[in-house]
């Protein structure tokens, strides 16, 4: 596990999705795809609907869920699932390869040349997002990148460009941040009073908010509010002194164990046969 140092995020970008105008015609799904060259693999996992899954090739997905209305009968409400893009994520502090990095304007960007194929980041993120090419003969790990490059250039996502009902909005993370509190407050009762992202694992860049409890669009509620690396990276920083404590140790085990090794053989060699 690397030692975790968060970077400034004062110019963080980020993505407020507002559920409520999600139509569930799976543009942003198309949009991913295409700018990043992924094929479609509904026999296995797919993109849109009721049973959409992330997976390799699926780095946004459309779920549908029914959820129940106000009137006591049933509504449909669509989700937009990709990498959350924690604002101290556990698959960086994870990587001991270095194969993910946070980058200056919030992304989690993925370095395939430098992955060793360990998957320890599949099991840090809380929220289960790094997918494996289990099909693959050369594997590596996928998920969204939040198009990193596209940010480097000033430009939204494709996902979020494409989108016919704006249910995505980008822009800087404290802006965007201040915009679903404003709309929380000034909304009545439409909205359910949760920005799902803002304190999730210490908080993420894709921010989101609702009309239907998170809980039941399919949202991870058991999420601890206090970021996975944050856990260990006092711990961490310890890291290089007991590495050099135990070098040392090591050292002195095989210069003993020599030494011994020479004088018995010196021994064997000086006395007198019998």
């Amino acid at each position: 596990m690397t030692v975790h140092t968060p970077i400034d995020q004062t110019n963080a970008k980020s993505v407020l999705v507002d559920l409520t105008k999600c139509i569930g015609c799976g543009s942003c799904v198309v949009a991913c795809k295409m700018y990043n060259k992924n094929e479609w693999v509904d026999h296995r996992s797919p993109a849109t609907g009721e049973k959409a899954l992330l997976a390799d090739e699926n780095w946004t997905v459309v779920q549908t869920h029914r959820v129940a209305d106000e009137k006591g009968g049933e509504a449909w409400r669509y989700v937009k699932r990709q990498c959350l893009h924690c604002k101290e994520p556990a698959c960086v502090s994870s990587c001991f390869a270095t194969a993910f990095k946070k980058t200056d304007s919030g992304p989690i960007a993925y370095y395939p040349n430098l992955c060793v194929g360990c998957r320890y980041c599949m099991l840090a993120c809380p929220f289960s997002i790094p997918k494996f090419q289990w099909e693959n003969p050369l594997p590596m790990l996928t998920k969204c990148s939040m198009c990193a490059d596209r940010l480097a250039n000033g430009d939204a996502p494709a996902c979020v460009t494409v989108c016919p009902t704006n249910v995505m909005e980008f822009g800087r993370y404290e802006d965007m941040l201040a915009e679903a509190k404003k709309r929380l407050a000034d909304s009545g009762d439409k909205y359910v009073q949760h920005i799902y992202g803002e304190d999730e694992a210490g908080g993420t860049l894709w921010l989101y908010i609702s009309d239907k409890p998170f809980e039941s669009l399919g949202f991870k509620m058991n999420v601890p509010k206090r970021s996975l690396p944050s856990h260990t990276k006092d711990y961490m920083k310890n890291t290089p002194i007991v590495g050099g404590i135990w070098l040392a140790i090591l050292g002195c085990l095989y210069f003993f164990t020599k030494r011994r090794s020479a004088v018995k053989k010196k021994e064997e060699t000086e006395s007198p046969p019998k």
